[in-house]
């Protein structure tokens, strides 16, 4: 008798067990959250825009950027549409979209060759530049950003676009001395999902767009001027 209480005592806490993770496996999740930090790491920089002579002792600064998206919080980087039809939103997971787009350029100029200095952030007015070193100053602003998903059988909808406007501003004097302005969009479709995933396509999206910003030859221009003086 003993052995057969002890039998169901164990079968119902097995039961329990298994139940409750059935209920946590089909409970909706609140969030996503990805790291869509930019790889660097194999930027091949064109030769036009890598520092020579003087250049190479210079310094940039460049500034954590304002973030200008019409988001109720600056924090949501995009949504996931469920199945049901849920929309679940999508943060950043270690920083938030201004400094990963200023981290982007940090490690895009350091692949070129150039030696890097970071500063806060900065709203792009003239009359309050930040503290920074060097002569020349790149900050700038996020007009667009998001990475959304539509969850479907059998694949899965990933779409992406950034739009970014990037300022190069003279320190010593004062003054904005250009403005670029890049966008870059994606759409993909793949049987899998996954928070991995997606930050993988926001991290793609963003390095396109930063690779953007140097293909303008005025852009290298204006850094090795700025640099050298």
């Amino acid at each position: 008798m003993k052995k057969y209480h002890r039998f169901l005592l164990i079968s119902a806490v097995f039961g329990l067990l298994i139940w409750g993770q059935a209920l946590s496996g089909c409970a909706p999740t609140k969030l996503y959250s990805i790291d869509m930090k930019y790889d660097a790491s194999r930027v091949v920089a064109p030769e036009y825009l890598k520092p020579e002579g003087k250049a190479l002792e210079a310094v940039i600064t460049v500034a954590e950027f304002a973030d200008r998206r019409r988001v109720e919080d600056e924090k949501i980087i995009g949504r996931v549409i469920e199945k049901n039809g849920t929309n679940v939103m999508v943060f950043p997971r270690y920083v938030l979209a201004s400094r990963a787009v200023a981290g982007g350029i940090q490690d895009y100029l350091k692949q070129a060759g150039y030696r890097i200095a970071t500063a806060a952030r900065w709203d792009l007015d003239e009359e309050a530049m930040p503290a920074a070193t060097g002569r020349l100053l790149i900050g700038g602003s996020i007009d667009e950003m998001q990475i959304n998903t539509r969850r479907g059988f059998p694949t899965n909808t990933y779409t992406a676009s950034v739009k970014l406007t990037v300022i190069f501003a003279d320190i010593t004097e004062g003054r904005i001395v250009y403005t670029r302005r890049v966008e870059a969009t994606a759409a993909r479709e793949h049987i899998s999902f996954s928070e991995k995933r997606m930050g993988y396509y926001a991290s793609e999206l963003l390095g396109e767009a930063i690779r953007n910003v140097f293909e303008d030859r005025a852009v290298a221009q204006q850094i090795k001027e700025l640099a050298t003086q």
